[in-house]
């Protein structure tokens, strides 16, 4: 049952679940470097703000290789994100959604030390559904924690 004590229907199940996965997709792309799967994530027109983790806000078309730039030079990463509590407008076509994340990662120095970096918040979405499934239209990512720190070389 949902908060209003009524029964998501077998298309918001699946809806949901298409968008659970959109954000999976999106976690996996960023940690393994399969920067293909993201043209599966977000629409063509996406206005993506990552200003807060000190990145870039954009169109998409500016967005992507940004993130092909700068995500390789994380040699150490791992992107957990929790289910995205989602809202669904009356038509079903759009969703606005946050998803918790927890982002640890950590940077070589030419020292043979490194900088870890973990960052905690929520991504802020927008869902569209389109005829090739849902897709992020907007995306904007919240910062709650930001930890930097310098570790000292490995043995």
């Amino acid at each position: 049952m949902t908060p209003a004590g009524r029964r998501f229907s077998l298309e918001e199940i699946a809806d949901r679940l298409e968008i659970q996965d959109l954000v999976l997709r999106y976690a996996t792309a960023i940690d393994t470097h399969e920067w293909a799967l993201l043209d599966e994530v977000f629409t063509a027109d996406a206005v993506c703000d990552y200003t807060e983790s000190g990145g870039i806000a954009g169109a998409w078309p500016e967005v992507r290789p940004w993130l092909e730039r700068v995500v390789p030079t994380l040699r150490e990463k791992l992107h957990l994100v929790g289910a995205p509590f989602l809202r669904f407008d009356g038509e079903r076509g759009r969703a606005t959604g946050r998803t918790a994340l927890y982002n640890p990662n950590a940077v070589p120095l030419p020292d043979g030390s490194r900088r870890s970096i973990v960052v905690a918040g929520c991504y802020e979405d927008e869902f569209v559904r389109t005829p090739l499934g849902w897709r992020i239209a907007r995306r904007v990512e919240r910062q709650s924690v930001r930890d930097e720190r310098r570790d000292p070389p490995r043995a």
